[in-house]
């Protein structure tokens, strides 16, 4: 990733933050006292078909669920979140096999402890878990002699332990920069060569610098917008090959079961690639809170 480009993103995503439902840190209520716990599904769909259509088409039926269980504990200056972020959709387009569009397991634990009562700073720790659950594959490749597995069950699957520094200004806003230990971990050695893991291991370990920041807000009744930001930078390698992790969402409500979705999220990961990661989805469906 060239210079301007790296610097792009971050002006991008710092002009975000002024301008989530699906946030990347958990951030517990100034307001909490004791335990509070969400419960969160959703599941979105499309269908479309055609007989005899001047104007052409293609039957495609598709769907995606997900489910978000967080909960959240207070006790003075102390807070603890657990998040857990399960999706997984496929799609069925008429003369193609189907095919995988979605799919994450996502884990973070989180600590936090206020360095003075009502002070916007904290000492905070993190670890965090990414997988996925079913094999991925460049469709891309398809014309060149078959898909491409390009990733599976725990290959890759990422562990990243941080602790650091919060600061707090608003419960919509806040950011974080620490140290942070990070583990890529691909069981399957087919596949070591696409995330720079040596032939005959397992796992790559990487130490460095870790930031992150959200930011969200109502826009309009009922319709709410949130963006994430989180690098991790190996300190060992230049500065060009910081991971970056930006996520966008806007949700919309249209009542207490139908919802709408935009989600815009961009990725930068020099092990997989050198180009940027890009990944955008609108779409409609129902959800359900259990509580």
């Amino acid at each position: 990733m060239n210079k301007t480009l790296f610097l792009l993103i971050f002006t991008l995503g710092s002009f975000s933050f002024i301008t989530n439902l699906s946030a990347q840190i958990i951030v517990v209520s100034d307001t909490l006292n004791g335990w509070d716990q969400s419960w969160i599904a959703n599941f979105n769909g499309a269908q479309s078909s055609f007989n005899n259509w001047s104007e052409g088409g293609v039957n495609t039926l598709s769907g995606t669920a997900s489910t978000v269980f967080t909960k959240f504990f207070r006790d003075g200056r102390f807070t603890y979140g657990f998040r857990i972020h399960l999706r997984y959709g496929q799609s069925k387009i008429n003369g193609n096999d189907i095919r995988k569009t979605d799919d994450l397991i996502s884990i973070r634990n989180r600590v936090t402890y206020e360095l003075s009562k009502e002070s916007i700073y904290s000492a905070f720790g993190a670890i965090q878990f990414k997988t996925q659950f079913a094999d991925g594959f460049d469709y891309g490749k398809a014309q060149a002699g078959g898909d491409s597995l390009i990733s599976r069950w725990f290959a890759p699957a990422y562990f990243i332990e941080s602790f650091g520094l919060e600061v707090k200004p608003s419960e919509t806003f806040s950011m974080e920069i620490g140290a942070a230990l990070k583990q890529t971990i691909v069981s399957d050695n087919r596949l070591n060569s696409q995330y720079q893991i040596d032939q005959g291991r397992n796992i790559r370990s990487e130490g460095g610098l870790t930031f992150g920041a959200q930011y969200k807000r109502e826009l309009l009744e009922n319709t709410e917008f949130a963006t994430s930001i989180e690098t991790f930078t190996n300190l060992l390698v230049p500065l060009n090959q910081t991971d970056v992790y930006w996520s966008n969402h806007i949700n919309g409500r249209i009542n207490r079961y139908l919802s709408t979705i935009f989600q815009f999220e961009l990725r930068y990961d020099h092990d997989y690639s050198t180009e940027v990661q890009l990944k955008q989805v609108f779409a409609a469906g129902v959800t359900v809170n259990f509580y």
